[in-house]
């Protein structure tokens, strides 16, 4: 691990060793402990990781693997997440042709046909990072080439493959939430990812993806309620939340990731004045409501009967955002996620991934490469 960027758990009097090592052994739970690892081991040259709630491999999960062994310099590891992606998620045919199913059970057999565009943009990115650390191989190995691939289908699906649709829309350069949506998820939202895309896509895409970064940083601060700092879990292009799947909650597990993508954003490319006081507001609302007391709640912060699903997803995301926010509360969060375990049992896996995400950006070791 290289550390290219300050240790924010210096400010409450962590050590950057003390923090290599949680890294270090965070990792190493996550893909070998026996009881607690969600690293699951399918063909002799292929695994996935397993999302426990629910029992399969998503688009998600792997996207997000591939991207903690790029960082962690795990090219094995790297290798054979990609390879079960490629042998069992991806489409050869029709109107999903070049993306992924989005979820496939532990055999590869598919639960869905249609992608999740979260997974697409956390492919590429990894991808082209992975060509950066280790250089380009062949074939699914060529790691620059598929990158480049993923990126060129979001963009133009429509122009691609018979009733294909593109995962951005053109006009507005906001990702869908499905490429058949027409709205969005805020949480996709990665403009980090695509200021490298800028740099990295086909040339004549590059354009594209810089408005694409310009838009989202815009959209994040637009969708998140101007109270509470809550992004939605969907929302349409103008911002407004749009109410699927979760009993009409508002901040719900997959609105938790903005602030963590808020937080990588500032840290890579620095600071963006509306998104730094949403996740302001954001630390400033969970101020004092222990981790155990977390809700499902609309974004104006009302409370529902539901217990959060992923509260250590929550505190994770809610120390990340103390790389961007002015809240007197900032350290308090960085000592309280300092002192949170990694989650077991059923439900770790989503909560793992964002804490060890999170854990990474905090300690300075997650790296644009």
């Amino acid at each position: 691990m290289k550390k290219q960027y300050p240790n924010q758990f210096a400010r409450v009097g962590i050590s950057d060793e003390a923090v290599l090592e949680k890294i270090r052994s965070s990792f190493e739970t996550i893909f070998f402990d026996p009881e607690e690892k969600f690293f699951h081991e399918v063909d002799e040259d292929s695994a996935c990781m397993v999302d426990t709630g629910n029992i399969d491999a998503r688009t998600e999960g792997m996207s997000y693997g591939m991207m903690m062994c790029v960082q962690m310099d795990r090219k094995d590891l790297f290798d054979r997440l990609w390879q079960f992606s490629m042998r069992y998620m991806y489409q050869k045919s029709g109107k999903y042709e070049g993306y992924f199913a989005w979820s496939v059970d532990l055999t590869g057999k598919h639960n869905a046909e249609g992608p999740a565009p979260d997974g697409e943009e956390y492919f590429a990115m990894a991808l082209f990072m992975a060509a950066d650390r280790w250089g380009n191989g062949t074939g699914i190995f060529d790691y620059e080439a598929r990158a480049r691939d993923i990126l060129r289908r979001c963009v133009h699906q429509d122009e691609m493959a018979p009733e294909g649709r593109a995962m951005w829309d053109p006009d507005n350069h906001l990702i869908r939430f499905v490429p058949e949506a027409d709205f969005s998820d805020p949480s996709y939202h990665l403009p980090h990812f695509y200021q490298l895309f800028s740099e990295r896509s086909d040339p004549e895409d590059r354009g594209f993806w810089k408005k694409a970064a310009e838009a989202s940083r815009a959209y994040i601060t637009l969708s998140a309620d101007p109270v509470t700092g809550m992004s939605p879990e969907y929302a349409e292009y103008d911002g407004t939340p749009r109410f699927m799947f979760r009993k009409n909650f508002g901040y719900y597990s997959d609105a938790y990731r903005v602030a963590m993508n808020v937080a990588l954003d500032t840290l890579w490319n620095g600071p963006t004045e509306g998104n730094a006081a949403a996740v302001t507001r954001l630390q400033d609302f969970f101020r004092g409501i222990p981790t155990e007391d977390y809700r499902a709640y609309q974004i104006d912060g009302t409370e529902t009967e539901e217990p959060a699903m992923h509260p250590t997803a929550i505190l994770s995301v809610l120390a990340a955002a103390s790389i961007a926010s002015r809240s007197a509360a900032a350290d308090e969060y960085l000592l309280r996620f300092w002192e949170l375990p990694l989650r077991k049992g059923k439900r770790r896996y989503y909560d793992n991934c964002l804490y060890f995400f999170c854990l990474m950006m905090l300690g300075g070791v997650y790296c644009p490469y």
